[in-house]
């Protein structure tokens, strides 16, 4: 008998203890670290082969006290490695666990794998060689309140992996936490009735409980084992208890007669689906479907059964709006069609299921990979139904605050639409403290930037506030969900205002007075186009017309767009990102605007300024609240700064022109008294600059039209 140590995912546990118990496994104990457990080697080689749950079996092979390097040298020398492995094999080791003397895993695995080659020498042997990429044979040592434990991977790593997978989708479930979820569903106390997936992917859950139901051992193809190169280990046991696994398992597919059902959008990742179930053997018993979730029925029997699913996340794959929409149908599809099923829902975004409206009769909590995830279960029966009465009305329209405030803001600024050449404006900015969010409409597109919350309002309050935003945002606009887009902004210290947040490269042209602009409303923050200064840039164009204009920190250049579309004479643009100069460019090339007129320069904005020698009739300045951009030689605060940025500004200005000043710092305090002293004077356009669909946020940003005094 030996003792042995399973590792699996968080969650899980207690599932894979049952599972061990029932192959063999004797004084199954739980911790947190694991399950540990005593077998023979044949239980033991029957476990790696049957176990669904475990994602490595490790064997002990001895223990000690361990305080410092000294004290794991020591423990690792007691050890006869030679009795274990040959010269000729490559080795590796993991490190597991730290304390106050040994603080780095990668340290400490050295110590040991040093401790092992040293005892080869010692006996007069080859030195066995390290093996990061295959290794012949592993070992693990595990630190854990004081004592060290050393293990041989028995198993070898990805004891999850079963071979059918060649391909997957984009956020693929392990096979062992996918048989967990079967498991915790209860589909398999009766698998006659069907089991259905609606948002399938590469076909995982499926598979894995196909495989379950009929007896099928989950790892008979695997090519490598950790006991392979291990001199205890007895290859004639191990290939009689393989050879009846895969007996056992061939009849059990051929003796298999169900059917599951899978569906998902994505046309795609089904064919991955299809030739997944296919190298697993079960292609036969599950039907695969490209279908919409949201049009889903009951095609499935009416005698009941099981729906699993495992949702898209926000942090992953998948736009939260649309889960959000998609979620608050399927609640009503579910009670009309599938009434005496079970539902399943799988989740990282737990505020979704709220949405479902559904009373769960129990949760647990599991992690895939880093995410903390929920499943929720729920009986579909008449009880249901009579708790879900007092859920009814949580997110109707005429509760909804927000959603009233909404319709008002659009019925406000209609007639101002209509006569302006806009379609790109701000509808709602936190008017209502609860709803802390920001709502722009870009032609056909939403977008909704969700604030930081302060610190004293519950996580789950702001969670539920938002749900509601991006439900009823979409449907009282009649926006599409797949045309909307969120985004969480938070205070930015230190740190340049255009903070990326994607990577998609995904851009729309937008027109503002004539002029075609390209903005991107998924890779960053902001969007490339500041709607609060679009008032600011019609008056820049018209200071413009006819004359020369400097648009410093000039971000995509859309204040250059203008000034060029409404007849200026020359424009020059300049910025310290190649990215959003080359952004500018573009949107000049979109307006026809080729010309040598029109210059764009990358440089460091307040250095240039200083070294500039040019005159132009108006310059405009823009900057950032605060930067510490690694491309500038110091940081730079406006409100700090903003007296030696304007001088250096107006030296560019020509005789008779004028420097058009603006920022968005909160309480930003102009010194009126400083500019006297230089002969220069501020006049406050900020009421001016902000347009109708801003007027109610007198803070989003201050404008200042700066000239020389005129003796």
């Amino acid at each position: 008998m030996q003792q042995f140590l399973a590792l699996t995912s968080p969650g899980i546990e207690v599932l894979l203890v049952e599972e061990l118990k029932k192959l063999g496994a004797e004084q199954a104990q739980q911790k947190p670290e694991g399950v540990y457990f005593n077998a023979t080697m044949e239980q033991a080689y029957k476990i790696c082969l049957w176990s669904r749950l475990a994602t490595r079996v490790l064997l002990k092979l001895d223990e000690g006290e361990v305080e410092t390097k000294e004290d794991l040298t020591k423990a690792a020398e007691s050890i006869q490695w030679h009795e274990h492995f040959s010269s000729e094999s490559t080795f590796a080791v993991d490190f597991v666990g730290t304390n106050k003397s040994l603080r780095n895993s990668q340290f400490s695995a050295l110590v040991v794998k040093d401790a092992i080659v040293d005892s080869f020498r010692a006996l007069g042997e080859e030195r066995p060689s390290v093996s990061k990429q295959e290794p012949s044979i592993v070992f693990q040592a595990r630190l854990l309140k004081g004592k060290v434990t050393f293990y041989l991977d028995f198993s070898g790593r990805g004891l999850f992996q079963r071979g059918y997978r060649e391909h997957s989708g984009a956020a693929p479930l392990k096979e062992n936490l996918a048989a967990a979820l079967v498991l915790r569903s209860g589909w398999l106390e009766d698998t006659s009735k069907p089991l259905v997936d609606i948002m399938c992917g590469s076909g995982t859950l499926l598979i894995e409980a196909a495989l379950m139901a009929a007896g099928v051992a989950p790892n008979t193809d695997r090519e490598y084992w950790g006991f392979d190169a291990w001199l205890h280990h007895d290859e004639d046991l191990f290939v009689t208890i393989l050879q009846d696994a895969i007996t056992d398992s061939v009849e059990g597919l051929e003796d298999l007669d169900i059917k599951l059902f899978g569906s998902d959008m994505d046309g795609r990742v089904l064919q991955t689906a299809k030739q997944n179930a296919r190298r697993a053997g079960v292609h036969h018993a599950i039907d695969f479907t490209v279908k919409d979730a949201n049009s889903l029925k009951n095609l499935y029997g009416k005698k009941g059964g099981t729906i699993l699913f495992n949702p898209p996340y926000g942090e992953r794959i998948g736009d939260l709006p649309e889960m959000v929409q998609t979620f608050a149908e399927l609640g009503n599809i579910f009670k009309q069609h599938f009434m005496h099923w079970r539902l399943c829902v799988f989740t990282a975004n737990i505020e979704l299921l709220s949405l479902l409206k559904l009373s769960s009769f129990k949760r647990n909590k599991l992690k895939n990979g880093p995410l903390e995830c929920q499943l929720a279960l729920y009986n579909i029966d008449e009880k249901q139904l009579e708790k879900d009465a007092q859920l009814e009305s949580e997110f109707s329209g005429q509760d909804s605050a927000f959603a009233n405030r909404l319709l008002k803001n659009k019925k406000a600024l209609k007639n101002w639409l209509k006569k302006s050449e806009v379609e790109c404006y701000r509808l709602y900015d936190a008017d209502i403290p609860e709803y802390n969010v920001a709502v722009d409409v870009y032609g056909e597109y939403l977008v909704i930037q969700e604030y930081a919350a302060p610190a004293k309002i519950e996580p789950e309050k702001v969670a539920k506030r938002l749900q509601e935003v991006i439900y009823f945002a979409p449907k009282t606009l009649g926006v599409p969900a797949e045309k909307v887009v969120l985004k969480t902004r938070s205070k930015q210290k230190g740190t340049n205002q255009y903070q990326k947040v994607a990577e998609s490269k995904r851009f729309i042209t937008v027109n503002e007075h004539g002029a075609l602009l390209k903005v991107n409303l998924w890779d960053y923050l902001d969007t490339g186009l500041f709607l609060d200064h679009r008032k600011t840039r019609q008056i820049v164009a018209e200071k413009a017309k006819g004359k020369s204009l400097l648009n410093l920190f000039s971000y995509t250049g859309s204040v250059s767009v203008q000034a060029a579309v409404n007849g200026a004479d020359s424009v020059t643009t300049v910025d310290m990102s190649n990215t959003y100069l080359n952004w500018a460019q573009e949107n000049f090339a979109l307006n026809k605007l080729q010309s040598y007129k029109y210059q764009f320069i990358q440089a460091d904005c307040l250095k240039w300024l200083k070294e500039n020698e040019h005159k132009f009739d108006v310059v405009f300045i823009d900057p950032p609240t605060f930067s510490n951009s690694k491309r500038m030689d110091e940081s730079f605060d406006v409100q700090r700064d903003h007296i030696e940025l304007l001088l250096d500004g107006m030296k560019a200005v020509a005789e008779g022109g004028e420097l058009v000043f603006t920022n968005n710092k909160r309480n930003f305090k102009m010194d009126f008294d400083k500019l006297a002293e230089h002969g220069l004077n501020a006049k406050n356009i900020s009421e001016v600059t902000r347009d109708k669909d801003f007027a109610r946020n007198k803070h989003i940003h201050n404008s200042w039209v700066i000239t020389r005094n005129v003796d």
